[in-house]
């Protein structure tokens, strides 16, 4: 209806307007056809952010940090600057290309330079670039400054998961894997559709999130396992690159409670779409309940180095643990992605002695046959990774003659 209101009108004015000029008329009528198109998208009440990307955003996501809301405002109020910059500068353009064209009779100047001109256009925009510049190194001073943390995390990334440890502050001694939960049937694959529906947090969902206590500055320590990957959250204004071998280190302190999402922003291989961030901001009371409960868990699934398990109970187990952490480079039949990932099904070394297949999961290893090393896998516990090692070596041909390792191996070989 809107529509077609507009029409008419446009329509008088095509009929009653008799000193416009068809240009004008044409021109009319498509501003009118754009703003009647445009009303209903205006009209649309817009979806509630809730620390994620939504579908037709308009702008950055709601800050939830001081520095991000610094960092926002100071990128709203250069756009301003640049607006203006740009209108001055083709409006002036314009104006003198259309005001002094030729068919209006004008000549050109014979004028050669203007020293005020020059020295004009060359003290403005400097001047320009200093009042831009000052605001944004504050910025980059503050976002710099990690030191006096209320909490410090260290962060590990690996293909394709985040590895958390709570080095300093409240909840010290907590470590866990992040892993994207989104199941695979809501994914589907080339050519394949998705089976199963997808979730308002399609790929930005894990099974481990960050905890971490409202208004408390948190200290992140990043580093890799394999290649380079990049932790951010928008929504604290945080974008820093986990870089193998090196320690690299920012922070946040977020000001209000709720969920927030990001994911790996550095391109680190196949499944880089699939390694998403979530970190849960609490109040402090139920941050220390948090911490009580991840804690109670810990000690709950302590276990006796010295206890010897049965084959059956390791292969069980370790189907577990390859199934969460191995699936991904290796796949499911064992025999890896050819120029890629290595093999397990006829490996030397899940066939050769048990002990270097134990130094490979605590140190990682970079053999140079593939682009990528394989990672260290201490944060596993001793269980895990004799688990793990029995799996492979019992699972699909293999048969190995060392076909079983107990956590006490484990466990004597970190400390060596």
């Amino acid at each position: 209806m809107e529509l077609l209101t507009v029409l008419r009108k446009f329509k008088f004015l095509w009929v009653v307007g008799d000193n416009m000029t068809y240009a004008k008329r044409f021109k009319a009528l498509m501003f009118g056809l754009a703003v009647s198109a445009a009303l209903p998208a205006l009209a649309r009440p817009q979806p509630e952010i809730t620390g994620r990307p939504v579908e037709h955003q308009f702008g950055m996501q709601p800050p939830a940090t001081g520095l991000a809301d610094y960092i926002y405002s100071l990128h709203n109020w250069m756009m301003v600057v640049c607006l203006i910059i740009f209108l001055g500068v083709f409006g002036v353009m314009f104006y003198s290309v259309f005001k002094h064209r030729k068919s209006l009779g004008h000549k050109p100047a014979t004028f050669h330079e203007s020293t005020t001109v020059e020295i004009a256009w060359t003290v403005i925009p400097f001047l320009i670039v200093i009042g831009m510049a000052l605001p944004a190194t504050h910025a980059v001073v503050q976002m710099k400054d990690t030191s006096n943390p209320d909490l410090t995390i260290k962060v590990t990334g690996m293909q394709w998961k985040w590895g958390y440890d709570y080095l300093k502050g409240e909840g010290e001694g907590i470590s866990f894997l992040s892993s994207l939960s989104t199941p695979r049937s809501a994914v589907g694959e080339p050519g394949v559709a998705p089976t199963t529906p997808r979730t308002e947090n399609y790929l930005l969902e894990v099974d481990n999130p960050v905890v971490v206590p409202v208004n408390k500055k948190v200290r992140l320590v990043l580093t890799a396992n394999d290649v380079i990957h990049s932790w951010t959250i928008p929504a604290f204004a945080v974008k820093q690159d986990a870089i193998p071998g090196y320690v690299r280190d920012t922070w946040f302190r977020a000001e209000q409670t709720g969920t927030f999402r990001g994911n790996c922003v550095e391109l680190c291989g196949k499944e880089h779409a699939f390694m998403p961030i979530v970190v849960q901001v609490l109040s402090s009371a139920d941050y220390s309940a948090w911490v009580d409960t991840q804690k109670k868990k810990m000690a709950a699934l302590a276990e006796d180095p010295n206890k010897v398990w049965t084959i059956d109970e390791l292969k069980t187990r370790g189907q577990q643990v390859y199934s969460t952490n191995c699936v991904a480079c290796h796949q499911a039949s064992g025999q890896g992605v050819p120029n890629a990932f290595a093999a397990l099904v006829g490996s030397p070394v899940v066939l050769g002695p048990k002990a270097d297949q134990i130094n490979v999961l605590l140190n990682g290893k970079h053999s140079g046959k593939y682009p990528s090393a394989m990672p260290a896998w201490k944060q596993l516990s001793d269980t895990d990774i004799a688990s793990v090692i029995t799996f492979t070596r019992n699972n699909w041909t293999n048969k190995a003659q060392e076909n079983i390792v107990q956590p006490a191996e484990v466990l004597a070989a970190r400390g060596k």
